[in-house]
């Protein structure tokens, strides 16, 4: 453990008494114009340190959305029962890395830094900064207090400058909108001074927005190559927070396997669904010309698969194995050839994307579409500004490529004199079918009932009834996901009331051990409890792919609740 988080750790108590000796407005004063209110629309907070949970608990009081970041287990507690009955959510996480923040998919509109810079060493800085900047949601400030002086006791501080923070802001593209004169200390203490840099960041601060939308509407294409990489990157980054491998040097790596698998799903509706004469929907201009990942010895040998089959955690054997083997080989030649060759900002030599195939792979006869599996093909890489891109902004972007993608494939030849319908194109770039939405939970549950275990409601713990419904706890129309741990057994009543929003805290803190009991009494078998846990590694945050503890997923899936309802503000219930 860090030395200053075990300081902190130690010594909360002590220190929990002493910052009560001020008050929020003594201490924070100096920056009051630019202070988040229950008047900023949707405001979302992020208290980097959080200690005690003051600071936390004055925004949440003033309707903020609060996420308190307190890497010290002893102040965190502290924090957690000061903020009880608030809205506010209590993070185990540290700089410069904020691996679980940034698995959230939130954009926050104030970040604050009180009384943290110091500890940070300055090799950490730039990195520290980059993260905190890629944070920010257009117009966010991030606020940054400075302690000027040593400490006499056995935590240790780095020298801190305002002109450190203005390159810094330069770097990234924020603009310091106050820096304020060194100030004396609140606590009385001589030798520590205080200065406040409050930044922000205009617009969307990256331009990957425009890259984005430049790809989408005006890049040359002859087949929906681009359109089709664009979207598999979006869906992953959506739903998949858990796919990152490594984040260096400002760029994202996700499992090659991953990106071809979504790639063959997404297509698999388009080529394989009879839109007349026996043909799919022509997805290039070249009427002669075919597509380079359909080929008869792998996708051939798949058509008689949904694209529902080839979901995370699903098994395969056999010819089937073989077959999908070598279609995301096919799929990831053209990825590689196509889309991720003639996509770049600028000129030729700045592509998007990048792809580094595994050299000595070998084919194997069953496996599980897990982690390990994807990565087996190889890393895809993209700058880590453009995933988050795709992120945050996932409820704009894709609707805008499906538009686009049903524009290009109506001038196609074939499906021009076809007239294919408006309805045909949007049923055929459909992600999930709704009608296997909760087939194979409701599978599940009958099973247990016909075996005489008393199931209940999670949300009410009332005997389930003859009439009862598969809920999803993150709403589907939201946020497409029929993943098992996201799939519970509710009353009718409640899955009506409930319908498109997402459970309170309290809500989920009351279902808790139903839940857990129900995931525990379900997936039991070693097969069901693979297939849960890999589904729960890449769709949530902070769980590892080796996990095994239910509990683990739920804490997951109470952050991602939180993402969810500020990212696309989902209302609660």
């Amino acid at each position: 453990m860090n030395r200053n988080i075990q300081f902190y750790d130690k010594n909360a108590e002590q220190l929990n008494t002493q910052y009560q000796q001020v008050t929020f407005e003594q201490v924070h004063e100096s920056w009051k114009a630019y202070w988040p209110t229950g008047h900023d629309q949707n405001c979302n907070v992020l208290d980097v340190g959080a200690g005690n949970g003051q600071d936390a608990a004055r925004f949440a009081g003033q309707g903020c959305t609060v996420y308190a970041v307190e890497p010290a287990d002893a102040f965190r507690a502290l924090g957690e029962a000061r903020t009880e009955a608030l809205p506010v959510t209590w993070l185990s996480d540290t700089l410069p890395e904020l691996n679980v923040v940034n698995q959230l998919s939130v954009r926050f509109d104030c970040i604050l830094l009180s009384a943290v810079w110091m500890h940070i060493a300055p090799t950490d800085r730039p990195r520290a900064f980059r993260k905190l900047a890629n944070l920010l949601a257009p117009n966010g400030r991030l606020v940054i207090t400075l302690r000027h002086g040593t400490f006499d006791d056995a935590r240790t501080a780095h020298p801190v400058s305002v002109e450190e923070i203005e390159q810094l802001a330069k770097d990234h593209a924020l603009q310091i909108r106050l820096k304020t004169d060194l100030t004396d200390d609140s606590l009385g203490r001589d030798n520590v001074k205080w200065q406040t840099v409050v930044l922000t960041l205009p617009d969307d601060g990256s331009g990957d927005l425009i890259t984005v939308r430049h790809v989408i509407v005006n890049d040359n294409k002859s087949a929906t190559y681009k359109l089709a990489l664009l979207r598999t990157l979006l869906r992953i980054a959506d739903a998949h927070p858990g796919a990152v491998t490594d984040k260096h040097d400002g760029r994202v790596a996700i499992p090659l396997g991953l990106v071809a698998l979504y790639w063959i799903r997404q297509y698999k509706r388009l080529i394989d669904t009879d839109a007349g004469e026996g043909l799919g929907i022509q997805q290039n201009s070249n009427t002669n010309k075919g597509l380079g990942f359909v080929k008869a010895d792998g996708w051939g040998e798949l058509k008689h698969l949904a694209p529902d089959d080839f979901a995370i955690g699903a098994l395969f054997i056999g010819e089937e194995a073989t077959a999908l083997q070598k279609a995301l080989k096919d799929a990831i030649k053209t990825i590689d050839e196509g889309p991720v060759t003639f996509t770049y900002r600028g000129d030729k030599n700045k592509r998007l994307f990048d792809i580094q195939k595994s050299g000595r792979r070998k084919n194997v006869s069953s496996f599980v579409l897990d982690s390990e599996f994807l990565q087996s093909f190889g890393v895809f890489t993209l700058e880590e500004s453009l995933w988050d891109c795709l992120r945050l902004y996932s409820s704009w972007i894709e609707p805008l490529i499906v538009n686009q993608w049903i524009a290009e494939m109506k001038r196609y030849k074939h499906n021009e004199r076809r007239n294919i319908s408006l309805q045909t194109y949007h049923d055929c770039l459909a992600w999930i079918d709704a009608k296997h939405d909760t087939r194979d939970v409701r599978k599940r549950i009958d099973s247990l009932r016909a075996d005489k275990h008393k199931l209940v409601s999670v949300w009410s713990n009332k005997p389930l009834q003859h009439s009862y419904q598969v809920d999803h706890c993150l709403p589907f129309a939201y946020w497409p996901n029929n993943d098992r741990w996201n799939l519970f057994p509710a009353s009718s009543k409640e899955n009506n009331t409930k319908r498109d929003k997402v459970p309170s805290k309290q809500r989920l803190k009351t279902a808790k051990p139903h839940i857990l009991d129900f995931w525990q009494l379900a997936w039991d078998s070693e097969q069901d409890k693979t297939r849960f846990f890999t589904e729960a590694s890449l769709s949530l945050p902070n769980v590892h792919n080796k996990e095994r503890e239910f509990g683990a997923v739920f804490e997951a899936m109470q952050l991602q609740v939180a993402g969810v309802k500020s990212r696309l503000l989902v209302g609660e219930w």
